[in-house]
């Protein structure tokens, strides 16, 4: 389907496009169209932009990607099928490990991601020989690589993904989370969550990178130990309420089904 630019929703439909594409090639599994719904609902209430405070938050999380000694972008199907190719540039900037995670786990599908990966520069993919298990996970999300997410000090957990956030934060991992609903478990239990789309998150850190490497690591500490995570979700909360209250949210043009 040829969707017009001229099309007051191209953006979000063009996002649709890139997870059906993802889906008919086998990296998207159905019920990350489902889980794309919801986060997509909370996007119209942040207005599909990224909040002042949101950018902030990508740049805190950037000075802690820059000052940990082992971190790992962990990637799924969605995450590879809408900013793929963002993820591979930021691991490089960082530079990060990638590693392939799933719940519904396959072999042909991590293989398939990682070759997606493969062909956007990633020069190492983890996750298809993966040997390690997170502590407290029985399902397939717990099986992780030795050199990546088990070893890692900072993850980078792009879209939702309760469980193994408190999973990680367990082992004393600090977890970066993606996240368009400010109320999920992800959201309230990662180190830092930013309340962003990831097609937009993703490139402003990169963009961040670049600023903050001129940066000394006291500066980087400075950013980072001065976070809130708490204040900062009660903030988008906050903003998404006034915006509820107001008539802006029912200007939203109409969104075909």
């Amino acid at each position: 389907m040829m969707i017009p630019r001229s099309h007051p929703r191209y953006r979000s439909l063009m996002i649709r496009e890139k997870l059906a594409d993802g889906f008919r090639r086998g990296l998207v599994h159905e019920t990350g169209l489902i889980a794309h719904g919801r986060g997509e609902a909370f996007d119209y209430l942040l207005g599909e932009r990224t909040l002042d405070i949101s950018l902030k938050a990508e740049k805190v999380a950037t000075a802690l990607l820059l000052l940990a000694e082992n971190p790992v972008i962990s990637v799924n199907g969605n995450t590879v099928a809408l900013a793929g190719r963002e993820c591979v540039e930021l691991s490089k900037k960082i530079p990060a490990k990638i590693e392939v995670n799933l719940f519904h786990r396959s072999e042909e599908r991590v293989r398939r991601l990682a070759e997606v990966l493969r062909s956007f520069g990633a020069e190492e993919v983890l996750g298809e020989d993966a040997e390690e298990r997170i502590e407290g996970l029985d399902h397939p999300r717990g099986i992780c690589s030795r050199d990546g997410i088990y070893s890692a000090d900072v993850v980078l957990v792009p879209l939702e993904d309760g469980d193994r956030c408190e999973a990680l934060i367990r082992m004393g991992k600090k977890v970066i989370a993606i996240d368009l609903n400010p109320l999920s478990r992800t959201s309230r239990t990662a180190t830092i969550t930013i309340v962003d789309n990831v097609v937009r998150a993703i490139p402003n850190m990169v963009r961040w990178v670049d600023e903050l490497k001129r940066e000394d690591r006291e500066r980087l500490h400075e950013l980072v130990d001065g976070w809130d995570n708490e204040k900062y979700l009660r903030e988008v909360l906050n903003r998404i309420s006034k915006r509820i209250k107001s008539d802006q949210v029912i200007r939203l043009d109409h969104e075909p089904l």
